[in-house]
């Protein structure tokens, strides 16, 4: 183990600076419950109006404490907390932690303060935990440095699942909720504002701890996403889970986003997209956090997709399986061999995919049975039990049955219909996944069964000398579309033929050279959507009818946007194919590059039916990209309709997230839309672009 690792979760001497004598004060419980469960190292209060605190020897100051500091637990606000850290510091204290919002997290003032820590940490390599810190708790050996009042429980269970949080007061919840099952944990952290030490480093520590076997992951934003990516890649290779729940769906990044596909991926898709390319179950219940893990631990990333489900609640099983659906698990039917064998116990089982034990009753012995010849079958992955009203007063008829089944080759999981804690509990201690939710349930079977191991990083191509011209040529005389088309032509995007021109006097010589009908646009490279602009006309016959037309649009577009520069036009062949599509790029502030596939159309912010991931990606997995996006079954060949070219597809989408080369950095969005989809061996044509940069 490091000593960083040793320092944050397994110090032998902790100073608690700010401590406090008084019991109801939020300051003296880390050194309460540092003795209440268990610490036999030295603890160090510091205050200096006290000579004793709750029986341990206090000190005026830091620089009053003999020997080595392992870790700091600072229990002081604001300023003084920053003069405690830069004390710290110059004492040698391996790691800190900060108690005390009202940082970053404050308004300006505080962020000044949160500015003279991370100064701190730059220059000294104190390492820090927080501000904003509710504290570090480790079950073996015992250390439970917090202020979270849930830790007044009695007893603290061990076990070996870690939690990681960005919310202190959520750790508590998770401790509860655990503890109800007869759940505990290995080490829980709450890392506040990540001044420093943040999700991903603390994660990667934990990938090499012995004593845990599954990280589970509280999250609100992603600060530093490299870290966390290498620390679930290198879980995934030791065979440890890396559970996240993540809340604030928020907006950031559809507010900042010029393109529509801003608002179409959104952070919430983007870090959807993190979490499948580097291999983290991201779940959407927060209950499934301590529901999950006994599913995924020691088992192989994929299985299967089939699942046998026997019950003797119709109803609660009903939930289950409407939920598995969802989630895109397949229901197995019972095998000939369960059928025969309950037919003379006058149960049918062959007419439909569930066996139903309901009317035999909840009897031992035909529900061990029956889960024996599920997990015997060949013909599914996996096996689920809906247990009905006997699990809450009567778990020997139909829970105490299934103990047996623990460590199954198969999965197996146990989903209780009623409010039943004490069957709950037997699962729970024998090692049979249980759950109290059926959408949990399906859940975790679904990430059990369907969650894919870590995606190999595509590198991005080194760039034509005709891209970085492109791209030169844009950054100086701004992106307008026919800049715009440049750079995705050169990238290997087929594009529309089209002609720009400075005026309306030259519109009929360039529709000749184009060729009829065409599309005329407005050129600006201040102006994103054309469209609402009322920058763009459809289908004109001849060159006549496009310079009149030029002429109309360009008041249209002087009167919506009276301060754009325009350029002329563009003079664009009109094209057309089976489908339109949106491709778009950006350079999220959480993930990094983006590659965005869905409906595309003036419509596409509405129907925002997308597909997207970390760029760039190869072809093959732009072919996933195309299947997600339901828009596009017309293309797939629904319904007998013509397929559209998706090979030509695959590669555009591929060639298109190019952008993402450190040499397109100052490109920050760029979207194609629409993208035109031809007939399979006909090829895509795009026929509007957008370029924004940094």
């Amino acid at each position: 183990m490091t000593s960083l690792f040793q320092a944050l979760f397994e110090p032998r001497r902790i100073a608690l600076i700010g401590a406090s004598a008084d019991p109801t004060k939020t300051t003296s419980r880390p050194q309460r419950f540092l003795r209440k469960h268990g610490f036999t190292g030295e603890i160090l209060p510091v205050n200096p109006s006290r000579g004793e605190i709750l029986g341990e020897t206090a000190y005026k100051n830091l620089d009053a404490i003999p020997g080595e500091i392992d870790h700091a637990y600072i229990l002081l606000n604001g300023a003084a907390a920053v003069a405690a850290l830069a004390d710290c510091a110059r004492r040698g204290v391996k790691v800190a932690s900060i108690l005390a919002g009202g940082f970053a997290d404050a308004g300006a003032a505080g962020a000044s303060l949160q500015d003279e820590l991370s100064r701190i940490v730059r220059e000294t390599g104190i390492r820090l935990v927080g501000p904003n810190s509710i504290g570090t708790v480790s079950t073996e050996p015992a250390v439970a440095l917090t202020a979270n009042a849930a830790f007044a429980v009695e007893t603290l269970r061990r076990g070996r699942w870690a939690v990681v949080s960005q919310s202190g007061s959520l750790i508590g919840a998770l401790l509860s909720r655990a503890d109800a099952r007869g759940i505990g944990f290995s080490r829980l952290v709450s890392v506040g504002n990540e001044v420093d030490l943040a999700v991903g480093e603390i994660a990667d520590l934990l990938v090499d701890d012995p004593n845990t076997d599954a990280i589970l992951l509280f999250m609100e934003t992603l600060r530093d996403g490299e870290r966390l990516a290498r620390a679930a890649r290198r879980a995934h290779a030791v065979g440890k889970p890396v559970i996240a729940y993540k809340l604030g769906r928020s907006s950031i990044g559809q507010e900042l986003a010029k393109s529509h596909t801003g608002a179409i991926a959104g952070s919430d898709a983007t870090f959807d997209a993190f979490c499948q390319r580097h291999g983290i179950a991201r779940v959407a219940m927060f209950e499934s956090l301590i529901d999950v893990p006994s599913l995924l631990v020691n088992r192989p990333s994929t299985r299967g997709k089939r699942v046998a489900v026997a019950t003797t609640t119709g109803g609660g099983a009903a939930m289950v399986v409407d939920n598995m659906a969802m989630a895109g698990l397949d229901i197995a039917g019972p095998p000939r061999v369960l059928v025969d064998w309950l037919k003379p116990l006058g149960i049918t089982a062959g007419d439909g995919k569930l066996v139903d034990l309901t009317l035999a009753g909840a009897k031992p012995e035909i529900v061990a049975g029956t889960i024996e010849r599920l997990l015997a079958d060949e013909a599914n992955d996996a096996v689920i039990f809906v247990v009905g009203s006997s699990a809450q007063f009567n778990p020997e008829l139909a829970v105490e049955p299934l103990l047996r089944f623990a460590g199954s080759a198969k999965p197996f999981a146990v989903a209780l219909t009623p409010a039943a804690e004490k069957s709950l509990a037997l699962l729970t201690a024998a090692g049979v996944p249980a759950f109290r939710h059926p959408e949990s349930c399906a859940e975790a079977m679904a990430l059990c069964l369907l969650r894919q191991p870590p995606r190999q990083v595509t590198a991005a191509l080194e760039p034509s000398a005709n891209a970085l011209g492109a791209l030169e040529a844009g950054r100086v005389s701004g992106f307008d579309e026919r800049r715009a088309a440049d750079l995705f032509a050169a990238l290997g995007v087929p594009m529309a033929r089209s002609m720009a021109v400075p005026d309306a006097k030259r519109i009929a010589a360039a529709v000749a050279e184009v060729g009829a009908p065409v599309v005329l646009k407005i050129l600006s490279a201040d102006i994103a959507h054309k469209t609402e602009a009322g920058g763009v006309a459809l289908g004109l016959a001849d060159g006549p009818t496009a310079a009149v037309a030029a002429r109309e649009m360009e008041k249209r577009v002087k009167r919506h946007s009276p301060q754009a520069k325009l350029d002329g036009f563009l003079v664009q062949k009109m094209e057309r194919g089976l489908g339109e599509v949106i491709l778009g790029f950006r350079r999220d502030p959480l993930v990094g590059p983006t590659i965005t596939v869905g409906l595309g159309g003036v419509l596409a912010e509405i129907y925002k039916d997308a597909a997207t991931r970390l760029a760039p990606v190869d072809e093959a997995e732009a072919r996933q990209m195309i299947e997600e996006v339901k828009g596009l079954a017309t293309l797939r060949g629904y319904r007998n309709l013509p397929k559209g070219d998706l090979g030509a597809l695959a590669r555009t989408i591929a060639a298109f997230s190019g952008l993402a080369h450190k040499a397109f950095e100052s490109v920050a969005e760029a979207e194609i839309n629409p993208l035109l989809v031809k007939r399979d061996g006909e090829g895509v044509v795009a026929v509007d672009g957008l370029v924004v940069l940094r």
